[in-house]
């Protein structure tokens, strides 16, 4: 789901031909990262086992990558 906002982000500025839908495009990953980031914490406290698959799966979002 998250890569795929990010694709569709992606394409808006060029879609829109919008300065503005850039500058949102900046900000728009770091704002996914942040909402992962807390995701990741509350399914830590929230599901048994969720730490040991993180142990397991290396790459969330983009293989390699992060």
């Amino acid at each position: 789901m998250y890569s795929a906002t990010i694709l569709m982000f992606l394409s808006m500025p060029l879609i829109l031909g919008s300065l503005i839908s850039f500058v949102i495009f900046l900000v728009y990953p770091m704002i996914i990262g942040m909402r992962i980031k807390d995701e990741e914490v509350l399914l830590e406290q929230e599901r048994e086992g969720y730490r040991e698959y993180k142990q397991r799966v290396k790459w969330r979002l983009v293989p390699f990558v992060w």
